[in-house]
């Protein structure tokens, strides 16, 4: 699997990939995309003024996901009844008007995770991805975004539901699923690290 992300001078941060982990991260950031769904309804090419009202003013949805991944990436804001006594109000009322926003950044940092990857020219043995600041950033919340949805799918809740994972035999049908989870932290915490430095 890849090498650590190395920080670039002047910012950003490099890694070395190989053919297969670039096919591999572009699939799980294409399903991402597919999973988080898609935007709202794309606004006319030229809007007129009620539209733009209309999209100010317009409410995503009040219930949280059934998917349980999804539920994962778009948790209810409260969990505590706090002063009004009410937590599943407030935060029907919350996600009614930030959900639709945080799908559309989880869809943008998928979309540049995948440009970035396509944007590379493999030769057989490698390639070389460079990273700006910007698209760290991006990186970043695509790779947490991927952790969190398979950690769903796996059941992980906890460090002892994960330890429990890793002691998987071999034969196990999850295994392949909690290596690519270990792979996907690997490169989330190493590039963290080279953004640290």
């Amino acid at each position: 699997m890849a090498r650590h992300f190395k920080p670039l001078r002047g910012g950003g941060a490099a890694i070395v990939f190989q053919p297969y982990e670039i096919t591999l991260l572009r699939g799980y950031a294409s399903q991402m995309l597919e999973l988080v769904g898609s935007a709202r309804p794309e606004a006319p090419e030229r809007p007129d003024a009620a539209d733009l009202i209309a999209s100010a003013f317009s409410d995503g949805p009040s219930e949280p996901p059934a998917d349980p991944a999804l539920a994962r990436l778009f948790p209810d804001a409260y969990t505590d009844a706090g002063p009004d006594g009410d937590a599943r109000a407030a935060s029907a009322e919350f996600r009614r008007y930030t959900e639709e926003d945080l799908r559309g950044r989880k869809r943008e940092d998928a979309q540049a995770l995948v440009r970035s990857l396509d944007a590379l020219a493999p030769s057989e043995r490698r390639a070389v991805l460079h990273l700006k600041p910007d698209e760290c950033r991006q990186w970043l919340g695509a790779l947490n975004d991927l952790r969190l949805v398979i950690a769903s799918r796996l059941g992980v809740t906890d460090e002892e539901s994960y330890d429990e994972l890793r002691e998987l035999p071999e034969e196990d049908p999850r295994e392949p699923l909690v290596m690519v989870y270990e792979w996907l932290t690997m490169l989330q915490d190493s590039l963290v690290e080279a953004l640290m430095r």
